[in-house]
């Protein structure tokens, strides 16, 4: 058994305006610091094995913090991205809303399947994420591993190693900077109930 230490990255400013961020690179503000070096001092009697991260710079900042207090280095990886929010990011829901009025309500009718323009599907995160633990549990069998990543990407590997339908990944998005414990098997993982692998 694999054992997850899964991270959500500190507070960002468009976190508190309520902004898509998407993949934009968004660093973290004053809080998002105080947070990351918070999860940082509660994980440090850990014994962790490696730490992963998303390369944007908000989770790269909040690995960071982690890092420096177990003396492991960082690394990064581009699937643990957030999900790409395409023309969407960087806007308000009212923005949205107001520029792209039959998109999305499409895409509220079905979340699942629905991109923004330029953007990603809940399919396509869930390959990547999957391939990603896939990899991780095959290197590190038996070990503890943190992987600081975004809030959707890390409610994807919850809903798929739990089990559970992917319609409630929406409801398992962490908060910022408190670790999610999640145990894999180290064989091959299972797949998500219900939701196009």
């Amino acid at each position: 058994m694999t054992h997850l230490f899964l991270i959500r990255h500190g507070e960002t400013d468009w976190n508190v305006e309520g902004r898509w961020q998407g993949q934009a690179d968004v660093p973290l503000n004053a809080r998002g610091r105080a947070q990351a070096a918070r999860m940082a001092e509660t994980l440090r009697g850990l014994d962790l094995q490696a730490i992963y991260a998303s390369d944007l710079v908000r989770a790269r900042e909040t690995a960071e913090a982690l890092a420096a207090v177990h003396g492991l280095e960082v690394r990064l990886d581009a699937r643990l991205r957030e999900i790409h929010q395409g023309e969407w990011q960087g806007l308000l829901v009212g923005e949205i809303e107001a520029r792209y009025a039959a998109r999305f309500h499409e895409r509220r009718r079905d979340p699942l399947n629905v991109a923004p323009p330029g953007g990603e599907t809940v399919a396509g995160v869930q390959a990547r994420v999957v391939a990603f633990l896939q990899e991780v549990v095959a290197r590190h069998p038996g070990q503890t591993l943190a992987i600081v990543a975004h809030g959707f990407v890390l409610a994807v590997a919850l809903v798929v190693y739990r089990q559970r339908p992917i319609d409630e990944v929406w409801q398992l998005i962490p908060e910022n900077g408190v670790p999610v414990e999640l145990d894999i098997p180290d064989a091959r993982p299972a797949g998500c109930s219900g939701g196009g692998d």
